[in-house]
């Protein structure tokens, strides 16, 4: 049972209280029309203490080690004095709870800590993998007083693009191995990277994990900088014995002075919002569209049209779309 009056939610996420938080996401993540209506009015009371924390996005393949590696990272944080909220999408579905669901218990020392929060959120479906209320979860996070929130990607298609776009800091967890894994990766998310950390830089696996980061030092020269003020850098580190996890902060740490003195971090969040509002209008359309009764009746007859020939696709669109015209305009 949700509670409906919105300063519960207001005043519990700014005490800090974690179990008001966990509900507060649950709230945002709700599809349930009062449910978004109440979150608005929460969102809108929390708005004013958002926007001090660093984003951060990670995304790395299957079996790259990101669990381990953002426990270390993770402990390192917390034990410099830093709040952590960490928000892991699970590409599973709600009932399930497979997956990324997991990473909270093989994160125990992280998720016992009292300074960091773990949220894995399902996907619901959202293309990519990333879940649509992630934002929303993120603001909160802030406004509980998180100073680090942490996104994990599940490494998959459409997802680094929506983490990248979300956050101030984008790395790409990779692994050693030869110069075959580098076609593995997508131009795309090789050009969205602040940094590239080559992981299990141990034992045997260590020269190979130099050699690699040198492959992809080489390769980063071609792409244009994501911003100005900076050039990805590539960095090894063992998640495992925590070793070259400081250099990681580090690099990311100046990445974030570096954007906030020169202004471009605050353009950055800037176009990030605009970017966020326009896609929840589209996404608004939408929903809107198909809800239609006009379009409930008369879509099954225009995709029989289109299958059988009859009529071209334009047609087909333009026809639907001008019985909401005539709607919206009569």
């Amino acid at each position: 049972m949700m509670e409906a009056d919105p300063r519960y939610y207001v005043d519990g996420v700014r005490a800090g209280n974690r179990k008001i938080l966990a509900k507060t996401i649950t709230l945002i993540e709700s599809s349930r029309p009062e449910h978004q209506a109440l979150t608005a009015r929460v969102l809108d009371d929390l708005l004013p203490f958002t926007g001090n924390a660093l984003r951060l996005g990670i995304t790395g393949v299957p079996g790259v080690g990101k669990s381990t590696f953002i426990e270390s990272l993770g402990m390192y944080l917390v034990e410099k004095g830093h709040r952590l909220a960490i928000l892991a999408v699970d590409p599973s579905s709600a009932s399930s709870h497979g997956s990324i669901m997991g990473d909270k218990t093989r994160m125990e020392k992280l998720a016992a800590h009292a300074v960091a929060f773990i949220r894995p959120s399902p996907s619901g479906g959202t293309l990519g993998g990333v879940s649509r209320k992630t934002r929303e979860s993120m603001l909160a996070c802030e406004a509980a007083g998180y100073d680090v929130i942490l996104v994990e990607t599940v490494g998959v298609g459409q997802s680094e693009v929506s983490v990248a776009s979300m956050v101030d800091f984008f790395l790409l967890l990779t692994l050693a191995g030869a110069g075959d894994e580098l076609q593995g990766i997508k131009r795309g998310i090789l050009e969205l990277a602040d940094a590239i950390v080559v992981n299990k830089a141990d034992g045997d696996n260590l020269g190979k994990a130099v050699q690699t980061s040198k492959m992809y030092a080489d390769v980063m020269h071609l792409f244009p900088r994501t911003t100005p003020d900076w050039a990805p850098v590539v960095l090894t580190c063992s998640a495992l014995e925590t070793t070259g996890i400081s250099e990681v902060w580090e690099t990311v740490w100046t990445h974030h002075e570096r954007l906030v003195s020169s202004g471009a971090l605050d353009a950055k969040r800037k176009k990030q919002a605009l970017d966020w509002m326009w896609a929840l209008i589209e996404e608004g359309l939408k929903d809107w569209f198909y809800q239609r009764p006009e379009v409930k009746k008369l879509l099954p007859e225009m995709i029989r049209t289109v299958e059988k020939g009859i009529t071209t696709p334009p047609a087909a669109v333009k026809t639907l779309l001008q019985l909401n015209k005539n709607e919206l305009f009569s």
